[in-house]
């Protein structure tokens, strides 16, 4: 009988076949925005926490103001941290070593073009070369900074083959920043991020005079020593800065984060964008459904003769009713089928036109688990629908049904 009915269902569906299509588009709208959302939101998520991981669990950011999450590289400029700081920090308990970075915005010139441009400026210590390395940051041509290095620089992909100059940067090529010539002794690889493949990387003891800064940091990096937990040795941090700068628990000017609490911070932004995005598509599927259900309400009405017959010879209450959810459900499947495919499309797209722009970070991360999830949410929301209209079709009295005119 379920079969009997099944292929019923699928042939009234094909003899209203532009009714049925029309019926799907709204579904699939709704699905299709649900799934493209959802894969580039899981994809860009899973990039930047597959970055937390390669800086390890054994490293603390202490950055000024607020969190380095809060806003522009740099952090606030009027709480910067210090040589003072970098100092407590390194004499903190648990501390392995520290490093310190100056992130600034430089005028950087070349072939008479300006450009604004991050400059990265880095100490040439190992736990910098292990944040690089972990960043994905790697030489395509010519050599790394190295110690003793005053006039020479490292730029980003974007400087050799991609768009920041009409003219490309080659090796030993002569760059102005700030007003300071340079010369080009190393050109990165692509790391997929904007402001790393058009920043351009220099010693921080020539940084600090080019920009005139004596003593403050962007950022500090502070390696944990084994046998110390990332908590504890934040909590010690934070003690001994509160103590140095003279503040009171909760009224710092500084910030000191665990790889778990930034991950943390990035799970839940994104948690928020991801949940407003497909609030916005739930919208399309519930104008979706409500066309499944004005479809089924019309359909029962035009087929009342029909569903007289079935009764008539036979046909029990639970027979019409499951014949009506039949064939709800399947517009609802059929168009999550379609919409989940487009979706796919679409992700997939938005990963490739982002990756020609140079944002390879983000990408599209599609799961079996979200497929099915919309095939079966499509078809629940189509049968929903349904519902009422295919309710109401098998309470009908046949006598009545076969009088209809």
């Amino acid at each position: 009988m379920i079969l009997d009915l099944f292929r019923l269902a699928v042939t009234n569906l094909i003899h209203r076949s532009l009714r049925s299509l029309l019926t799907i588009v709204g579904i699939l709208i709704g699905i299709a925005a649900v799934v493209s959302l959802i894969s580039v939101g899981q994809g860009l998520q899973e990039s930047i926490n597959q970055q937390f991981q390669a800086l390890g669990s054994n490293v603390l950011t202490i950055s000024p103001g607020g969190s380095i999450l809060s806003g522009a590289p740099g952090g606030n400029t009027a709480f910067p941290v210090t040589d003072d700081d970098l100092k407590a920090i390194q004499n903190s308990r648990g501390v392995k070593d520290a490093s310190g970075y100056l992130l600034q915005m430089g005028k950087t010139t070349f072939d008479n073009k300006l450009v604004y441009s991050y400059v990265i400026a880095i100490p040439q210590d190992k736990i910098a070369q292990q944040l690089f390395q972990s960043e994905g940051i790697k030489i395509l041509d010519g050599r790394d900074l190295k110690a003793g290095d005053k006039d020479v620089i490292v730029v980003g992909y974007n400087f050799g083959y991609g768009t920041t100059f009409p003219k490309t940067v080659k090796l030993r090529d002569r760059i102005l920043i700030e007003g300071m010539e340079f010369r080009v002794v190393g050109i990165n690889d692509k790391t997929g991020s904007p402001t790393r493949d058009s920043a351009v990387y220099m010693p921080i003891d020539t940084a600090r005079i080019i920009f005139n800064n004596s003593k403050s940091y962007s950022l500090i990096y502070a390696e944990i020593q084994s046998g110390f937990t990332a908590d504890e040795v934040a909590a010690t941090v934070e003690k001994n800065l509160r103590h140095l700068r003279n503040e009171k628990v909760g009224e710092e000017d500084f910030t000191v984060s665990t790889p778990e609490q930034l991950s943390q911070t990035v799970q839940s932004v994104f948690g928020v964008i991801q949940g407003f995005l497909i609030g916005i598509a739930a919208i399309s599927l519930l104008v979706g459904g409500v066309g499944i259900m004005n479809s089924m309400y019309t359909s029962v009405l035009e087929r009342t003769k029909e569903i007289g017959v079935m009764k008539a010879i036979g046909a029990r209450n639970e027979h019409v009713l499951m014949l009506f959810l039949f064939e709800s459900g399947m517009l609802g499947l059929i168009g999550g089928a379609a919409g989940a495919l487009l979706g796919i499309t679409l992700a997939e797209a938005v990963q490739f036109i982002a990756a020609q722009a140079g944002y390879g970070i983000l990408k599209a991360s599609i799961s079996v688990e979200l497929i099915g999830g919309a095939l079966l949410f499509s078809f629940v929301i189509g049968a929903l629908s349904g519902a009422l209209p295919a309710r109401r079709a098998s309470q009908m009295n046949p006598v009545d049904a076969l009088r209809f005119e």
